[in-house]
């Protein structure tokens, strides 16, 4: 006697709306990190980049820990993300004052430069996003923070998968 193979679960038309809206955000993202733009300077940044200078920006001072614990990625991939920084002129370490063993993360009047340009570009260039962010009630934030979260758990997986 034959086994008969488990029945597919019904996909609903929302939960295929999710998948394909997924895989354009995907490729929309790789996309974006993969066009380059300078930021008020003659320097060429990845989406990743000026990102990062923009935590940087936010968080003036802090260390490499500060910022990977922030960004949840480890130190090794702040610190390359840094490497490029510096070797474009946007950011410089110095030692933390209060503790020697431990550099701050700062600006230079380039970073600053490129950081207040790509603040502008949000705030002129966004479409409304971030208001639309804002007037969200409370409850569906949550929604949206709790699925943002299982897609980077999702993501994190595939990646760990691969190695």
């Amino acid at each position: 006697m034959k086994a008969t193979p488990p029945s597919k679960p019904a996909v609903t038309k929302e939960v295929l709306t999710i998948h394909g809206k997924f895989q354009s955000l995907m490729e929309l993202a790789i996309k974006l990190d993969k066009s380059p733009k300078a930021f008020g300077t003659s320097e060429l940044m990845s989406h990743s980049e000026i990102h990062l200078i923009e935590i940087i920006g936010d968080m003036e001072g802090s260390s490499v820990t500060d910022i990977s614990r922030h960004l949840g990625v480890t130190k090794g991939a702040v610190s390359q993300g840094l490497k490029r920084l510096e070797q474009k002129g946007m950011t410089q370490k110095q030692p933390d004052p209060e503790n020697l063993s431990r550099a701050c993360v700062t600006l230079t009047a380039k970073g600053r430069t490129a950081y207040w340009a790509h603040k502008h570009w949000h705030e002129t260039m966004d479409g409304g996003f971030s208001r639309y962010l804002q007037d969200i009630e409370k409850e569906k934030l949550d929604i949206i923070i709790e699925f943002l979260g299982k897609v980077e758990d999702f993501l994190k997986l595939r990646i760990h998968s691969n190695e």
